[in-house]
């Protein structure tokens, strides 16, 4: 069953070379920068996997009030799905050159609608094997547009609210105020607990084993919570986080997809800096 197939939301190198002709493999390569994703793309991917741009497919109109990468309406979604030639029944595997803090962004956005999806360990930095260039082709796919699942996303109130635990998944600096150069300003959620996503990732951008991350989520008090949410600068990074708390089989969290981008910009609400602490909302 696809289902047992993807039961866990990464994958290995070894098990894509294994069902490699049964599943869609996606490059979703992407940069906050503004660099181009697409023109990584062609210029070499992984053999027949086709580009999701995040941009224009995964995330909404930006705007202060929603934030930088908001989700898309559900029929952009379905549309960006269909064009790739991914079907309501696919097996969707989706790689970035970033350690897939990337690539979870659409692994979880399929995840949270019931669709096979994983992230592959290690992405396109640890593929062994001859790249691609040019652009791959699949023929469109009918994917049907279903409302985003209310029970794993988190607005502001919802996240500020007694009793929520946060965790932000940027980096340390960022959260700790010591410096933002893309939002207007520095700091943190009051309460939220630093769990950056990066650091679920060897040097060689693989998952850390299961020992590794169950300590890095346990010292921030994560493993026994309940009510989890999940934020980062705008939606994207945090899935990476509750990916892995799915992956060690803690609570499956949700998704604050506003972000520090939304947060940042309510002037009216406050802001902490410092290393915060050490465990979530009080």
């Amino acid at each position: 069953m696809i289902s047992t197939l993807l039961s866990q939301p990464f994958v290995s190198q070894q098990w894509l070379e294994q069902h490699w002709v049964r599943v869609v493999i996606v490059d979703t390569r992407w940069y906050l920068d503004g660099a181009s994703g697409f023109a990584a793309y062609e210029s070499g991917h992984l053999p027949g996997a086709v580009f999701v741009d995040l941009d224009e497919w995964l995330s909404g109109p930006a705007s202060p009030e929603r934030g930088r990468n908001p989700l898309p309406d559900p029929r952009v979604f379905a549309e960006g799905m269909g064009r790739a030639g991914i079907g309501d029944d696919d097996m969707v595997v989706a790689y970035d050159d970033a350690g897939g803090v990337i690539a979870a962004r659409l692994v979880w956005m399929l995840r949270s609608l019931g669709h096979s999806a994983a992230v592959l360990d290690g992405g396109i930095n640890g593929y062994q094997g001859e790249l691609e260039t040019g652009v791959a082709g699949r023929h469109p796919d009918d994917f049907t547009p279903r409302p985003w699942p209310s029970e794993f996303l988190a607005d502001i109130e919802e996240t500020t609210a007694e009793g929520a635990f946060v965790i932000d998944a940027r980096n340390r600096d960022r959260f700790e105020g010591k410096q933002d150069p893309i939002d207007p300003r520095p700091g943190h959620i009051p309460g939220a607990v630093s769990v950056p996503c990066r650091e679920n990732l060897e040097s060689d951008g693989r998952l850390s084993q299961p020992g590794k991350l169950i300590e890095n989520f346990r010292a921030a008090g994560v493993e026994t919570a309940r009510n989890v949410i999940s934020y980062c600068g705008s939606g994207v990074t945090a899935c990476h986080n509750l990916l892995v708390m799915e992956l060690l089989g803690m609570d499956r969290g949700r998704l604050f997809v506003g972000g520090w981008s939304q947060y940042g910009h309510a002037s009216d609400l406050p802001v902490e800096t410092g290393t915060g602490h050490s465990g979530g909302r009080l």
